[in-house]
């Protein structure tokens, strides 16, 4: 039997305890209802150090434990959480994150889900290794965590006995991976047809949206963030749009990279991306017209790096976004 380990971290998302405590107990009814012994000991733990602890939670079926008196478990899951302050996050949940690191160096795998990754990545065993966290988290991630190798696109990488998954339905893929390795994959793909999980998804890129930061007191790079987001759609150059700031390109692209975390041309890039989702999302018009719209005249080109950019072709984007 594996002992598989939950961690109720501080300011967990309950949706991600409940479909982790949901997968998991199917396996084991399946091998119930076929007369064999469950194959995972779930154990739910909790840092009893950290206030709005998992003492306050309610799991049919299941005791909490602290984790101080803890045995070493086969694998812990460590759940996402909300990621509107991640720094405060990892600093409630210190001990955890102590806690993770003396269980791996004792033996155990360890899992994460979505931005569970930060919590992860901060026990220091990521440093040097492959990860994935939800898409839209991967800046300010990679920020935090430059030592770790982040793979933005992926659903989910395993590294030795370190695990992570993307954002939200990301966290079945995962699930899935961790079936397969201990159960098989005939169990595998029971478990998701049952939860109808496509397995063939390898990739999240095409989730992600490219979010506009303006929380920075740069003006110049204010200024050329406007001009980029009110002329992308013209066919001209980077340089014909930030031609009229009062700085020199090399200054202007040092600092606008320094602000931004990227250069003016990959800003412009993203911004055009960004604008041809929506028109593929919301209407109807011709594919030459989404790209001349989003500031392209390359049909090839744009193709090209929409597929780079979103992971998946202009066309196979509408067919499944679409919403008219």
């Amino acid at each position: 039997m594996i002992n598989l380990g939950l961690l109720l971290t501080n300011q967990y998302r309950l949706l991600s305890v409940a479909a982790i405590l949901d997968v998991f107990e199917t396996v084991n009814a399946l091998y119930f209802d076929e007369g064999q012994d469950a194959p995972f000991q779930i154990t739910l733990f909790y840092d009893e150090t950290a206030q709005n602890s998992g003492t306050t939670a309610f799991f049919p079926g299941y005791q909490p434990l602290k984790i101080s008196g803890a045995d070493t478990q086969d694998l812990i899951l460590v759940p996402s959480f909300p990621n509107e302050n991640i720094a405060a996050a990892i600093h409630e949940n210190h001990t955890a994150i102590l806690w993770l690191r003396q269980q791996y160096n004792a033996g155990a795998g360890l899992a994460s889900f979505c931005t569970g990754a930060f919590l992860l990545a901060a026990t220091g065993l990521l440093n040097g290794r492959i990860a994935t966290t939800h898409v839209d988290a991967c800046k300010a991630f990679t920020s935090t965590f430059p030592e770790v190798k982040l793979e933005a696109e992926k659903t989910v990488t395993q590294d030795g006995r370190l695990y992570t998954s993307g954002g939200a339905t990301s966290s079945f893929h995962l699930m899935l991976h961790l079936i397969q390795l201990h159960c098989g994959k005939e169990v595998a793909v029971r478990i998701a047809k049952l939860f109808a999980i496509d397995m063939d998804r390898q990739r999240q890129s095409y989730f992600s949206t490219f979010h506009i930061s303006r929380n920075h007191s740069d003006d110049l790079v204010a200024m050329a963030q406007q001009k980029i987001e009110t002329a992308y759609h013209n066919t001209g150059t980077i340089e014909e749009m930030i031609k009229d700031i009062p700085a020199s390109r090399r200054n202007i692209v040092r600092r606008f990279k320094q602000v931004t975390g990227i250069t003016p041309i990959e800003y412009l890039q993203q911004t055009r991306i960004e604008a041809a989702k929506k028109l593929l999302e919301q209407t109807v018009e011709q594919m030459t017209e989404v790209i001349y719209k989003s500031g392209y005249n390359d049909p090839k080109a744009f193709r090209k790096v929409f597929r780079k950019t979103v992971g998946m072709t202009p066309s196979e984007y509408r067919e499944k976004f679409y919403v008219g």
